[in-house]
Formats: structure tokens, sequence, C-alpha cells
């Protein structure tokens, strides 16, 4: 008896098989041998002349199947994380184009929306979405540009604010997306990149007046594509989260005086400290530091929505007028925040050290704690320096005293370590509730900051030395030392002031300090501080530790900051996992995925840098706006070829001097030693020398100044002779350009 399958289930069969079409796998599945195999592709040329199945070189399909190789364009993400794509090639008889779910590994490139890949199918069980594994990338997705929309004949342009476009986009009335004159939107590149000619664009999204208080932020956030809109499944996991109300399997903290200690504009407070002279006769005149941080874990699980969209960020970004968090305000500004008088879950660790500051030991906790209070930095510094106030008057002697203490002790160990002690002061930019720029300053620098940061520094070396110790995977937090180019380009610049970076030595922490002290409070402090810090590698986050060469310290993990930072939260989930803390910990999965995490959140905090830099210079092209004309005072803080960087005392602001106006004469390059010398006149240019400019130029939607140089080290540019037509210019070879940069010294 024939036991050949019924054209119904052989449809259905094919449905759910997509890259198993060929006839031998159609026989295989349904157990044809013999008669039944010929009964077989009789059928099937039935149903393919009747239309039922489309046969491809030597596989078959229901019309509208997909191929089991085909090439995808992926859609993006959905709310859960997971990355969509659909078929290139769909015919319309056939219906709605299918989604595609991307399983990708970690071998596979970033994927993004518009990008097409070559995919292949994979086998899938009832009720699960059709899946691909990506064969290969074989196109970046459209190019995306923000700029202000303007009315143009037969159409609109897009004049584009990113600093490094010089060119506008074309936009058809059937593409400017309602799009209206002055308008900051939004667009896509449309068709491919034109060798001549505007490219094409097509509007997206319209943003609105881009004068508006908050759109300066806004640009960045569309700019560099920061998440800013939770979904709407992680919002409610965050909004039926319950506190913590009673310490149950956790250790009890709220005896200890924790006190937080943040900036006075702080939106989240999630470290508290707290200190007290050890009591243990075998360490006279040590110390006992808790450093308690926000259990984050405990309401943020491997797995849920929140943790998908924390991943997905990364971090929280600040700007001057808002901050794009990581997480829910439900859990940063409430259950997550380590509010005054409210208690809160955490996990701490307890540090013993001695006299000198050195670690005797240290333990981790999971706790239930309570602070005090929530000071500023300049409150504690001023209880600190014998000046305390209503709130922190009651704390001297218990909290205040003690933590300072505890820090002169830390401190004494930090400089034996001798991390590198860069000095770059921090602009501070002041808003009105209008969000028009009311003040531009260098935010002041106390002990109090020093206090916190070198407590959190000795918390994170203890979570890092902790799970080393128990074998559990983690995220490094690694700095590598600056690679010899360099160290080279460096040596160069600092030779210029008269200082020396001697070769054929192991680098250390130790001999780039004191490049930096021997110029401290010397004109040439801003600049030989800038160029170490350029000499230095990009910190980033791994699960291999090659230790932090910036601090000067072996193994280091970030721990303290869970609620803007997911590598934190990776870090906690492992303190979960090794002490046995709960079922919350770190997972196999997330294990296995560590290196893809720790790249991805490189990749995000390189992206929030990037969008708050270019944030704070349009506040600050903004708030110059109205002084173009003005005279400056400044340091050249860059030299390129087309030109200066000049950074404004005042300000801190950063702009560019064009190399056509330095004068009527060609200027020669030099990379290593970031100078620029006259030809003719042989005027040296370079890192560091004070200037006098003039504002030409300020683009708030930019972000970008122009000066005019008027003087180099309180001297005016001379102005080269002028010579005819064919007269020889005066050369200068390298050696004697090098000669005049170092004053005979070789």
């Amino acid at each position: 008896m024939s036991r050949l399958p019924s054209p119904d289930a052989i449809l259905a069969w094919l449905r759910d098989n997509p890259g198993h079409a060929a006839k031998r796998e159609i026989a295989r599945a349904f157990g044809l041998k013999g008669a039944d195999k010929v009964a077989l592709k009789k059928l099937l040329v039935e149903m393919k002349r009747e239309g039922t199945i489309e046969r491809r070189r030597r596989s078959v399909r229901p019309p509208g199947a997909l191929p089991p190789v085909l090439v995808l364009k992926v859609t993006g993400p959905d709310r859960d994380g997971d990355l969509w794509a659909e078929p290139v090639e769909w015919e319309v008889e056939a219906g709605e184009r299918p989604r595609v779910l991307l399983r990708t590994r970690r071998d596979d490139p970033a994927l993004g929306a518009g990008d097409r890949l070559l995919g292949r199918l994979l086998d899938r069980e009832e009720g699960e979405p059709l899946a691909a594994r990506v064969i290969r990338r074989i196109g970046m997705g459209p190019r995306r540009v923000i700029g202000i929309y303007h009315e143009a004949e037969g159409g609109g342009r897009i004049a584009a604010i990113d600093k490094k476009t010089d060119r506008d986009w074309m936009v058809t009335p059937s593409d400017r997306g309602g799009a209206r004159e002055g308008e900051l939107v939004e667009a896509e590149q449309v068709g491919p990149a034109r060798a001549y000619g505007l490219p094409h664009a097509r509007v997206v999204e319209r943003l609105g007046d881009p004068s508006a208080p908050r759109a300066v932020s806004l640009i960045a956030i569309h700019e560099h594509g920061i998440p800013d809109a939770f979904p709407d499944e992680a919002v409610a996991e965050a909004e039926a989260a319950k506190p913590v109300a009673a310490p149950g399997p956790r250790e009890d903290l709220r005896a200890l005086p924790f006190v937080t200690i943040d900036p006075s504009d702080a939106r989240d407070h999630d470290d508290a400290v707290s200190a007290r002279p050890d009591d243990d006769p075998a360490n006279p005149g040590g110390h006992v530091v808790w450093v308690a941080i926000a259990d984050v874990a405990a309401y943020v699980r491997p797995g849920s929505a929140l943790d998908r969209e924390a991943r997905r960020r990364g971090n929280s970004t600040y700007f001057p007028d808002r901050v794009v968090p990581m997480l829910p305000d439900r859990l940063c500004g409430d259950l997550c925040s380590l509010l005054d008088g409210v208690d809160r879950p955490c996990i701490a660790v307890r540090l013993v050290l001695d006299a000198d500051g050195n670690q005797r030991g240290h333990r981790f906790s999971r706790g239930l704690m309570r602070s005090v209070a929530t000071l500023s930095y300049r409150q504690a510094q001023d209880a600190a320096d014998g000046r305390p106030d209503e709130t922190t008057a009651p704390l001297v002697e218990a909290v205040i005293r003690p933590l300072w203490a505890a820090w002169a002790a830390a401190r004494k160990a930090r400089e034996v370590r001798a991390p590198l002690n860069l000095d770059l002061p921090e602009r501070r930019i002041v808003l009105s509730d209008e969000g028009k720029v009311l003040s531009v300053a260098f935010r002041d620098r106390f002990d109090a900051h020093r206090v916190i940061e070198d407590f959190m520094i000795l918390a994170n070396v203890a979570a890092a030395e902790t799970l080393e110790a128990k074998r559990v995977h983690l995220l490094y937090r690694v700095h590598e030392e600056p690679n010899p180019e360099k160290l080279e380009a460096l040596r160069e610049i600092v030779g210029t002031v008269g200082l020396t970076l001697a070769k054929g030595q192991v680098l250390k922490t130790a001999h780039l300090n004191r490049l930096l002290d021997g110029v401290a409070g010397t004109e040439h402090a801003e600049m030989v501080n800038i160029s170490v810090l350029r000499s230095m590698t990009q910190a980033y986050y791994a699960p291999e530790n090659f230790g932090h060469f910036g601090l000067n310290l072996p193994r280091y993990g970030h721990f303290t900051s869970p609620i803007r930072r997911y590598a934190d939260l990776v870090v906690h989930r492992a303190l979960v996992r090794a002490h046995g803390w709960g079922k919350d910990g770190l997972t196999h999965d997330e294990e296995l995925a560590l290196a893809e995490t720790g790249e991805h959140i490189s990749m995000t905090e390189r992206r929030s840098m990037m969008a708050e830099r270019d944030t704070t210079d349009r506040y600050l092209a903004a708030y110059l706006a109205d002084r173009v004309g003005s005279e400056f005072a400044g340091a050249i803080s860059g030299v390129a070829r087309f030109g200066l960087f000049v950074k404004l005392d005042e300000t801190g602001a950063d702009g560019l001097v064009p190399i056509s106006g330095l004068g009527r004469e060609y200027f020669l390059y030099d990379q290593d030693s970031q100078t620029l010398t006259g030809e003719r006149s042989g005027r040296v240019i370079g890192l560091g020398q004070r200037v006098l400019v003039r504002l030409a130029e300020a683009a708030p939607i930019t972000g970008g100044l122009l000066f005019e140089l008027l003087e180099v080290e309180g001297r005016k540019l001379p102005t080269p002779p002028r010579t005819g037509k064919g007269a020889p210019r005066r050369k200068l070879s390298r050696s004697r350009i090098r000669e005049r940069k170092t004053g005979g010294r070789r």
C-alpha cells in the first residue's frame, strides 16, 4: 500500500522546513522508499503544474515561501532587544512580507536598521518565529543626517548640523515628510552615493524648532543614536517593583552612619560611605571604611525587559539640561537611590586599612542600609574645614572627621602607588529655565571629591580581587599603556618646553607625573596635561585583564555605579553568584557573552562621551554667539594641517583658526611635535603657546567657532615680505626647523 503523503501534508512540511526542500529530503521526512519515491516525483510535478509549489533548481517550495539562503534587510530591534529582518525579494501577490528573527552569534558584525545581509534560514519548531543565521553582511544601511530643512525650488534642502559635513542634501517633494522651513529634521540617504552633485535624502522624522530650549541635547541624542524612550514592558517592570522593607537574609547595616556625597545637581545617589577608627589592637592607627552601593541587581533581573534595555543603553548619558538614564526613574530616582532616612538594599564592602592606607582585608555583604544625610561636595568640604551647616553640624564628629582621617591614610598609599595625576578642570554650564546659557565656569574641586574617588577605587579593586579569588568571571575596566608612536610624539611635544621623557625604560605613571609636576602652575601646564592625556589609550571593558595603566593597578573592575553603568551591574551579579546570595546572580549565558557585552558597552560609553561633548560645544557656541568680534585669551590646544585649535581661558571653548588666517606664507606641518613652521618667516607655532584671538564666527547649531589669530606669545604675527612672482621662496630644511623649535637641543 502506498504511503504517499497528500499535497496538503507536503505543503505543510515545506512551510515548516524552508531550508530542507529537496525531493530526497521530502522523501526521507515521510519515510518513502523505492516506488513511493517515483510516485512522489510525479506528485511534485503535478503540484508544480497546478501552481501549488515552485521548483527552484533542486528544491521545491510553496509560492511565496522563502529559500534556505536569502538576502535580508535588517528592520531593527524590537522592544525586547531582538533583531529582526525581512527578505529583500518578495512577491506582492504572496501577501505581507514575513519577519525573520536574526539569531546572531558573538563573532557576527554589528548590525543596524537598513543593513543587508546574506542569511540562512533555520529549522523551526511549532509556534516559533521564522529565524535565520547571518552568513555575512553585504551592505550597510542608508546614511542618516540631522539638519535644518529649507524650502528650495523643486523641493527642499537639508543643511547638515555636523561640523564635519560641508554639503547640503537634496529633498524631493515626495520625500519631505511634511517638513517645514527652518525645522530640525532627521533624514536618510536615498539611492547610492553620488560622485558629483548633492546627495538625496528622505525626511524620516521632524524634530521641531532647532532654537527650542531642549533642542541642543535632542540633536545629540538623535545624531548619535542614543535610545531615549523606554519600552512599555521595561516601564511596567519598574513600576511594579516593590521596595525591600526588611533585612531578611541580608546583613543589617542600618546602624552604620552612611552618607552620600555627590554634586549639588546630582540626579541619583548610588554610593554611600562610612568610616571609623579600627579598634583591632593588631591594627594600630588603622581604619574601617564601608562603601555601600545600591543593589540594582535585586530589581533588574537577567533576561528581563529592564535588563535588555539597560544593556542596550549601556550607560546613562548626561547633558546640561537632561539625563538619558540607563534605568527608568522609578528605579534610578527612587528605589535604587540611597535617599537619606530610607531603608535601601545594597551590596557593601568593608575595607580595613592600616595607618599608611594599605588594605589589610575586605569583606563583601548583601545588606540593608539607611543613609543619615544627602550631602553635596561643598557641604562636606565646609564641614571638614570647620564651617558646618545645620545638616552637617551633628555629623562632624561621628561621620565627617572619621571619613577624612581614613582618607588621609588612603592618600599615603595612593601617593606610593602614584597613579596618573592629570589636572584637567571640568566645565559647568548653567542654564535658565528656558534653556538659555546663563554662565560657563569650571567646577570647583575639593578634597571631598578625592575622598569619594579614592574610596570608590578601593571598592572597585576589592570587587575584582574577590571575584578572581572565587574564580567567577567579570568585566574588567582595562586601560593599556600608551603605544610607542604616541609616546614618541609626547617626547617631541614636551621637549619644546624643556622637559624630557627618557627612552629605553619601562614606562610608569611616575615618569609621566614628573612631567606634570614639572609644569604645575606654569603657562605650559594645560598643554602638557592635554598632551599626556592624548598619549593615552582609550579605556574599555573586557573579560580579560590587562591591568589599568592610568591608576597603576594590576586589576580593576567597575562596581560602584550600577544605576548608570551596565558594567557595574554585571560585577554586582558576579558577586551575587560568587557568594551564593540568591538566584539573581550572573547566569551561564551572561558569562558566555561577557566579551560581546564588554565590546558593546565600551561602544555605548564612547557614544555618550561624543554626544555630551557635542552638546557642550553647541551650548558654548550659543553662549558666545552674541560676542562675535570680541577678543579672548587662550592657548593652542591642537595643531593640524588645516589650522590651529585654540581653547579659551574664560570658558574652555575650543575653536579653529584656519591655516589661511596665519599670514601670506606656506606653513610646514610637523605631526610629531605638533607645530606649524612658516616657510619664509621661520616662525614656529605649536601646542600650548599663549594666544590672543578674535571671535569671527559662532554657529550654535553645529557648535563651531572660528577665530582670527592676533597674537602668539604676546607678539603679533609678522607679515612676511612680499616677493616677486618668480622670486625663490626661502625654504627651511627639516633639520633646521627642528633646530628652531628646540633651540639647538638634540
